[in-house]
């Protein structure tokens, strides 16, 4: 054991002995609340505050360190300067951040001129309340402690990990609301892996390089990345490596970058031009070792940003200025075949035959350690482009999207009265649902969009949204349908894709002569099928159909989205 590591175990265990917490321990959320409270109750740098009921019913909390001493001024003070915000227990499973804040505390506590060297950081203690109120021992079968920990689903069985775009939680309401009162430019969500085994106790998710700004992106992979990595290896003797999102069964068959969805907490908080990563531990390493993992990022990217704010805020400044001047929006993002090659420590693995089973299974070997160079596929592209429209329109009917806009922070104005403009609309062409509900919903997939000018008839109390505003790839995410976590990808507007008039064939026969007389247009195109196409000409219905759907009957709103815009 080196000496720096045997010297966070101290810390950690004079923490849990002082607490009454084991090293193997972390502690429940009356516990953690509890210990806050006494804690900031007793030193002025330190803050607690209840930012909203969860969905269990107990409040989210936030703890803010370097702050005013006053919410008002706090919270102005966190969007002026530079600000880190960390997230833990969003899988309450996974309860390593919440150990390693606690000892970033105690050392502040234990040595205060350490406060001179730290921006405002901030940290929610327990997201998913409902979870962490869900204690076992059994629920994580692949992780290696602590003794007792929580439950990933929340008190609606959701995974709030899949949540930061359709909002089904309330806890999610109570994130943007913190997020926004602090608007960090540095964020981290704590979590613990599942997957193969490797030597790397810690890991880390950043945004992909598509969807990331120039500004931030420069910032990352020249200073940030390179610096955070020198410094917990040089501090702590730990490596700091990728996520290990296997390509195939193994790490020989290579890993890939993590596609950072909107719907995840980085891939989110990413759409406000906050740098963003996702911290993970490797679920096989002792709980302990996790922690101080954990801690040594923690420490380190604390560092790192007050070295840099003045870089910080420049480039977050430039990304964001970008965002609002840029002409496209590109989305659906995919793998390339591109292969590149990254440095890898893993463990050999074979397949032997289990005793039980009688079946190959797949083995590590943890004695027998490997270091060489592995596939690497870290690029991504995108599949779709439009053009940034310079407005939307969206229904007043629309209270569920209203709401979650307003949540965000999307600046929007009232129609003041009913009028009639020439608009863009999205008319749904095709798309598939899912066979499977998930995370609550069957989404639909592999949306396909016409995109037209029509005369639109707007509303008194429809929304008018400019995009040039700081939210705008929010914006564009969620209302532009074809993109990955759209509000249409996500259910909102399926009750738009369902016909609500039909016909009698019995009745609408006798209209079809009159209807064909008037539009030569359809005559030509009713008489084309009927030569061209067997089955329409042996089916009543289908000849009626067409000739319905192509007639004045029809009606017109019918896969036409409430969401419109404007160039």
């Amino acid at each position: 054991m080196n000496k720096l590591f045997f010297i966070c175990l101290l810390s950690v265990s004079s923490l849990f002995s002082q607490n009454d917490w084991s090293s193997n321990t972390s502690p429940s959320y009356d516990e953690l609340i509890g210990y806050l409270k006494r804690t900031a109750e007793s030193h002025d740098f330190i803050e607690l505050y209840n930012m909203g009921k969860s969905d269990h019913g107990p409040p989210i909390y936030l703890c803010v360190v370097n702050g005013a001493q006053d919410s008002l001024q706090t919270f102005k003070k966190a969007r002026k300067e530079t600000t880190i915000l960390f997230n833990n227990a969003i899988h309450p499973g996974e309860p390593d951040g919440i150990n390693a804040c606690l000892i970033w505390l105690e050392e502040l506590i234990a040595e205060r001129q350490l406060l001179e060297a730290i921006p405002i950081v901030a940290f929610v203690p327990a997201y998913n309340v409902g979870g962490m109120l869900n204690r076992s021992s059994t629920s994580r079968a692949n992780q290696n402690g602590p003794e007792l920990y929580g439950f990933r689903g929340n008190a609606q069985n959701l995974d709030l990990n899949r949540d930061f775009i359709k909002m089904d939680a309330k806890n999610s309401f109570v994130f943007t609301k913190l997020f926004h009162a602090l608007n960090p430019d540095v964020f981290v969500d704590n979590h613990v892996s599942n997957g193969a085994d490797y030597q790397y106790t810690l890991t880390y998710i950043s945004t992909l390089k598509g969807r990331l700004s120039k500004p931030l992106e420069k910032l990352k992979n020249e200073s940030l990345i390179p610096e955070l990595s020198k410094g917990i290896f040089e501090n702590y003797e730990l490596d700091l490596f990728p996520y290990v999102d296997l390509k195939g069964n193994t790490p020989d068959d290579g890993i890939q970058s993590f596609n950072d969805l909107p719907r995840y907490s980085m891939g989110y908080t990413n759409l406000f031009q906050t740098l963003s990563f996702t911290v993970e531990t490797h679920m096989l390493k002792p709980f302990p070792e996790r922690v101080v993992a954990t801690l040594a990022f923690m420490k380190e990217l604390i560092k790192w940003v007050d070295r840099h704010e003045d870089l910080i805020e420049k480039a977050r400044g430039e990304a964001v200025l970008g965002a609002q001047q840029k002409s496209f929006f590109r989305y659906n993002y995919v793998p390339t075949s591109e292969i590149d090659s990254i440095f890898f420590k893993g463990y050999r693995h074979h397949f032997p035959k289990h005793e039980i089973t009688k079946l190959k299974r797949l083995k590590y070997d943890t004695d027998i350690k490997f270091n060489r160079y592995i596939p690497y596929y870290r690029e991504y592209r995108a599949t779709g482009q439009i053009e940034v429209p310079d407005s939307y329109y969206v229904g007043r009917q629309e209270r569920d999207v209203i709401k979650r806009l307003k949540a965000n922070k999307v600046e929007m104005e009232k129609l003041q009265s009913d009028t009639v403009m020439e608009l863009g609309v999205f008319e749904v062409v095709d798309y598939k649902p899912s066979e499977k509900p998930y995370e609550g919903h069957f989404r639909l997939k592999d949306i396909k969009i016409k995109r037209s000018v029509r005369e639109v008839k707007l509303k008194k109390g429809d929304y008018h949204i400019k995009t040039n505003q700081f939210a705008s790839s929010f914006i564009h995410a969620v209302l532009q349908p074809e993109s990955e976590d759209s509000y249409l990808s996500w259910n909102f507007f399926d009750s738009y894709l369902q016909q609500k008039e039909h016909f009698s064939s019995y009745v609408f026969i006798d209209k079809i002569e009159e209807i064909l007389l008037k539009d030569s247009e359809l005559q030509q195109s009713y008489k084309r099928r009927i030569k061209n196409d067997k089955s329409f000409r042996e089916s009543e219905w289908e000849q009626l159909y067409f000739i319905y759907k192509h007639s004045p009957y029809y009606e017109k709103s019918v896969n036409i989205l409430p969401i419109y815009f404007s160039r």
